[in-house]
């Protein structure tokens, strides 16, 4: 499907460049629309092209030997997935894989236009650099939550981080944090008895946000 120029001109990381560059994303671009539950790369798989997400969101995720998951970062609109990037400018294969979280909209550039934008033209190269280290320093982030806290601590983190209800099954947040549904599901049922949740089929309720932030913040 051919882009339409006002996509290009909308797009946060193209709506900088020259307008016959614009153009010419256009013609040479395609959009991308991408139900639920589509997966866009996986591991091993050759990195041929970047999409630049208009709407929705892509789950970008690493899976142990056993099937284990656990949740790299998520693209979202006029975000960029530091591993396609990675992959593109070294000529790798995907070493993590990528599904969308819901309907996802996005102008996909291939290789070689990915290469002429980041080789001719700066505006287009200090974009995408600058979204790469944003990126790298939430990978930090992650990687200091791996090391450093607790599994509880996470998983209060990130019932904290989410609405009054969170509408995620105990394998769902399982994979989320790199667990397993057993070791969740204890969890879960301990917070429940300090009245700080309540659980229910694929659906967990927030009774205590305080709580559960100090809980994670706790660096005991």
């Amino acid at each position: 499907m051919s882009v339409d120029l006002n996509r290009v001109q909308n797009c946060d990381v193209l709506k900088g460049l020259p307008g016959d560059i614009q153009k010419k994303i256009a013609d040479q671009a395609t959009l991308a629309e991408m139900s639920a539950k589509t997966t866009l790369f996986d591991c091993g798989d050759a990195c041929n092209n970047l999409a630049l997400v208009l709407s929705g969101s892509v789950r970008v995720f690493t899976r142990s030997p056993s099937g284990r998951e656990i949740s790299l970062y998520r693209v979202n609109r006029n975000e960029l997935c530091i591993i396609t990037l990675s992959c593109l400018l070294g000529g790798d294969t995907y070493p993590a894989s990528g599904v969308t979280d819901d309907k996802v909209t996005a102008i996909v550039l291939s290789d070689p236009l990915f290469h002429i934008l980041v080789e001719q033209q700066r505006d287009f190269r200090t974009a995408v650099f600058h979204l790469f280290g944003q990126r790298l320093t939430g990978f930090m982030q992650l990687i200091d939550e791996i090391t450093f806290h607790k599994l509880d601590q996470r998983l209060a983190g990130f019932l904290a981080q989410g609405g009054s209800v969170v509408n995620d099954s105990h394998q769902e947040i399982a994979d989320e944090l790199g667990s397993v549904r057993e070791v969740v599901s204890r969890l879960l049922k301990q917070f429940e008895e300090r009245n700080w949740i309540k659980n229910a089929r694929k659906k967990i309720e927030v009774l205590d946000r305080l709580a559960l932030e100090n809980y994670a913040a706790d660096a005991e």
